[in-house]
């Protein structure tokens, strides 16, 4: 009796360890419980002081005071997110201009553009496939604004390229004391879809994901 009454014991013992270990959070009310339970149980003769008390209940109205705010920003972080996609379609079948330096080959070329902060006296241009190789080095403008280069998919031993592929431009602009003067890299595209599969939904132009929000220009 003694043997079963002890396995007895400890399953029950167990089960409570495994359903308190299943309680991840506190919740407003466990909060208030520890406080009454706190008042229940103290010494008499050495009772919580009125301070301790306040300070306690000011934490307990902070700890309310945030829960409510990581729910309020949670469903405002939802509602942006919906706000960002509902405005995201509206650009669906345009042809826009977008911060990023990926572009994919199509009809044996593809083009780039970059913004010079003020003219440079050489640019120099290289191009990568997406595995990071460098497939083509070149030189292009440098005016003061927006400049762009179109490249024909072609590598630097002259074989052409095949359509589909991603690749990235590198650009390095500098002035007649050798600082750089660029500025940022876009491509133009026809935005054909939308992604929502993330928490920042992205455009897709021309084949590649761009944020919304590196949208700078909607040219038709």
């Amino acid at each position: 009796m003694t043997i079963t009454a002890t396995s007895s014991s400890t399953t029950t013992t167990s089960s409570t360890s495994s359903s308190s270990d299943s309680r991840t959070t506190l919740s407003s009310t466990d909060f208030l419980q520890l406080l009454v339970s706190e008042l229940q149980n103290q010494d008499p003769l050495n009772a919580t002081s009125v301070t301790d008390f306040v300070n306690q209940m000011t934490s307990y109205a902070n700890y309310t005071s945030q829960q409510s705010l990581n729910s309020s920003m949670t469903s405002l972080a939802s509602s942006f997110s919906s706000l960002v996609t509902l405005n995201s379609v509206n650009y669906i079948g345009h042809t826009v201009e977008a911060k990023t330096d990926t572009a994919v080959l199509s009809n044996g070329s593809a083009t780039f553009g970059y913004s010079l902060s003020s003219a440079a006296s050489n640019v120099s241009v290289s191009i990568n496939d997406s595995s990071g190789n460098t497939v083509w080095t070149g030189t292009s403008t440098g005016n003061k604004g927006s400049n762009s280069i179109t490249w024909d998919g072609t590598d630097s031993s002259g074989n052409q390229l095949s359509d589909g592929g991603q690749y990235t431009i590198s650009v390095t602009a500098t002035d007649s004391a050798g600082n750089s003067v660029l500025n940022y890299t876009t491509v133009t595209g026809t935005v054909t879809g939308i992604d929502t599969s993330t928490s920042t939904p992205s455009l897709t132009v021309g084949g590649v994901p761009v944020s919304a929000s590196n949208i700078i220009g909607v040219t038709s």
